[in-house]
């Protein structure tokens, strides 16, 4: 499965608000827009990261069901952070990549350096074929 890792630099604000940590951080990777009005991608990525402390993997019924969201826009947001490389899909359900945001994070950063690594690898292949 492919990844889209979206960074986006936002000026983080100094807070004690772990909500807001946690809007920040989710929005700095471009996990939710100003599209999702009920924040139900953010309230998903809550319900997972709780889930991931007890390392337990839930469905997406049961996350519409606790979340009150159609099933549809629950799988939508699943999609949307598999995509993003934050959640991964297991036989009992969905799980957060890691236990831990830290963890997340650290992985996240690999996944990063390794897609850089093999665009330089690439670019300089071309330039040489170009002549550069």
């Amino acid at each position: 499965m492919s990844k889209r890792i979206i960074l986006i630099n936002i000026k983080k604000q100094p807070t004690d608000n772990i909500n807001q940590e946690l809007q920040w951080m989710g929005t700095s990777l471009g996990l939710f827009n100003l599209r999702d009005r009920n924040s139900s991608c953010f309230r998903i990525f809550i319900t997972l990261i709780k889930k991931a402390k007890k390392n337990e993997a839930i469905s997406s019924d049961y996350i519409a069901e606790k979340l009150t969201l159609s099933r549809g826009t629950v799988v939508h947001h699943l999609t949307k952070l598999m995509e993003a490389g934050i959640v991964v899909r297991e036989r009992e359900g969905y799980v957060l990549r890691e236990s831990s945001l830290q963890s997340l994070v650290r992985d996240l950063r690999q996944d990063v350096e390794t897609m850089l690594s093999e665009l330089r690898d690439v670019a300089q292949k071309i330039d040489e074929q170009l002549g550069e």
